[in-house]
């Protein structure tokens, strides 16, 4: 029976869509170290902590640096404390049921629902590609610092190399992975020698880090598109679908030595991201709010961009500085290009059961992203760039709750996770803090378009037709938030350890007919 035409109630056997394809049956190692285990298990949270290192992070903890100082590094701190938990969620999902979200989104909701659902994660994917066809364009940005080519002419160079370095998978997905951590930790060599330069007050900085604040012009909007910046909706489908590559026993130890490994693996790669953004904002804060900065440079810290930052640190900092920055930023660019395309793919895959070859699913998102970019980046220039980079971090925060929500609940649910559900202190810090990012969202969009239509200088009946429009929109956001909290499971999934008890359960009885057989041949 197909998971998504079951009827309520009904227990979906999920067995043949493990078989073969996920290596859930797979016998664990009892004598082999810990430590082996855990690096079987290493690769998938340094592949999604690239969705918190691409070029929208960077344009955001610029604008924030510049704009607040440390201010809102605890902006920073509590997203990816946050993000942690929800990505430690979203891998126990993919190891405990052998289903990614999207797969369990199709199975869970009704057709319209469901279409819905994929069309959002993937106008996510795209507002994620922007930035990351602004990893295109921040590639672009180095190539042009470092070899001092176009923007633009960097922008095709760049889309056409990622196709080359998704090849690498057909190599085995271990080497991209290990591709992805060298890169990873390259951007944090970078960026540590870029802090030791600036030398920022450390004092301030962990005040920063530790002491909630929002003052100051325009904090909560750099607030929100921290957050957007910080936890991306389409993170969530891809953790999950990445976790089932590893070949994960479906004993219960097994299971639980999976997760734990996964949180692990996730808490070290989210920490180097930590310390990376931790690092630019310091940066930026430090150089941008400096008394002897010069009035070109002060109007250039008023803008900040990718690649305005770039220049302010050469002339600030020296030649050499200048140059690290690049390669960092080379780096970023280079790797978080492969993650968006990863998740579009598995977004497809599991809403739509549609299987795309990566390079064609690659080709299309990528275009996608591309065009609006290359004519931002031809048009509009750097600033244009930043301005639309910013945008689409605002986008993601706004989406969140459509990809937060179905995981929340998926991951709560003793239908989906059976014993393997989460703890009831887990549900309700994730639930409190996922509705408050949730809130703000709604507080910062509500307020930000009725400021706009009511001081604009637009006639009067434009403001009407815009409000009329605009405010049934806001209506259905918080009517579709409110149905997906409170809306109930319908499909409950037998699980892996489920799955292995029936096996188990099976194999007795045959052994048991077999010896009733064998002992009425000898009668």
């Amino acid at each position: 029976m197909d998971a998504a035409q079951a009827p309520a109630g009904v227990v979906v056997d999920v067995e043949a869509a493990l078989a073969g394809r996920r290596g859930s049956d797979a016998p664990a190692a009892p004598k082999e170290p810990a430590w082996k285990r855990f690096l079987h298990h290493v690769g998938p949270g340094f592949m999604v902590s690239l969705a918190y290192l691409d070029p929208g992070n960077l344009e955001t903890d610029l604008q924030a640096g510049s704009n607040h100082r440390y201010e809102l590094l605890w902006v920073i701190l509590i997203g990816l404390v946050f993000a942690l938990i929800i990505q430690s969620l979203s891998a126990n999902l993919g190891v405990v049921t052998g289903w990614h979200l999207a797969e369990l989104c199709k199975a869970e909701y009704p057709t319209w629902v469901r279409i819905c659902l994929w069309l959002l994660a993937e106008l996510a994917v795209i507002a994620a590609d922007i930035p990351e066809a602004f990893s295109v364009i921040g590639t672009a940005f180095a190539f042009n610092l470092l070899f001092h080519i176009p923007v633009w002419v960097g922008v095709l160079i760049t889309g056409s190399s990622t196709l080359l370095l998704l090849g690498l998978q057909k190599y085995g997905v271990r080497k991209l992975e290990l591709l992805v951590a060298l890169l990873v930790f390259i951007m944090a060599a970078c960026f540590f020698i870029e802090m030791s330069i600036v030398k920022p007050p450390s004092k301030e900085v962990i005040h920063g880090l530790f002491v909630p604040s929002l003052s100051g012009s325009g904090a909560t909007g750099d607030t929100i598109a921290l957050l957007g910046a910080l936890v991306m909706p389409h993170n969530l489908f891809l953790h999950s679908a990445l976790v089932l590559s590893r070949n994960t026993s479906s004993s219960v130890r097994g299971i639980k030595d999976a997760c734990r490994f996964f949180i692990f693996e996730s808490g070290i790669a989210l920490f180097v991201a930590l310390l990376i953004n931790i690092c630019i904002v310091s940066v930026s804060g430090t150089v941008c709010n400096s008394s002897n900065l010069s009035p070109d440079d002060s109007a250039k810290c008023s803008g900040i961009t990718l690649d305005s930052s770039s220049f302010l640190l050469r002339n600030v900092l020296g030649k050499n500085s200048a140059v690290v920055y690049g390669v960092a930023l080379l780096a970023c660019g280079i790797s978080s290009t492969i993650t968006g395309t990863y998740a579009g793919q598995y977004i497809m895959q599991g809403f739509l059961d549609i299987k795309m070859k990566q390079w064609l699913r690659n080709l299309m998102t990528r275009s996608i992203a591309i065009v609006p970019s290359l004519i931002v980046a031809i048009i509009g220039g750097s600033s244009g760039a930043g301005r639309l980079i910013i945008i689409a971090s605002m986008i993601l925060s706004i989406e969140l709750p459509f990809a937060l929500i179905p995981l929340l609940k998926f991951s709560s649910s003793s239908n989906k996770m059976g014993e393997n559900k989460n703890s009831i202190y887990i549900i309700g810090f994730s639930w409190i803090l996922g509705f408050i990012i949730i809130g703000i969202n709604i507080y910062f969009l509500s307020s930000k378009l009725v400021g706009w239509i009511f001081h604009n200088s637009m006639p009067i009946y434009a403001c009407v037709l815009i409000g009329i429009v605009v405010f049934p929109l806001m209506l259905l956001y918080i009517s579709a938030v409110i149905y997906l909290t409170f809306r109930k499971d319908t499909i409950k999934f037998a699980h892996r350890g489920e799955l292995q008890a029936i096996e188990t359960d099976k194999s007795k009885v045959a052994n048991h007919s077999s010896n009733e057989e064998n002992k009425e041949q000898l009668v």
